[in-house]
């Protein structure tokens, strides 16, 4: 299983968690909101030549 997706299902099952507390639920949508756009954010924010650096790395490791 990718890291992606183990991140994914996490943030499902603390998007679940977080619905059945008292918590309001825009409250809850938007800790997901942001928990999904500070990654966004930060890729975002890369010029083009970091992000080829970065997705290289991560290749290289994947494949260890």
């Amino acid at each position: 299983m990718t890291p992606h997706a183990k991140v994914a299902i996490g943030g499902v099952i603390v998007g679940l968690i977080l619905l059945a507390t008292p918590i309001p639920w825009w409250l809850v949508f938007a800790l997901i909101v942001i928990a999904i756009a500070a990654p966004t954010a930060a890729w975002m924010a890369l010029d083009p030549e970091q992000r080829r650096r970065f997705k290289e790395i991560r290749r290289r490791q994947l494949n260890r």
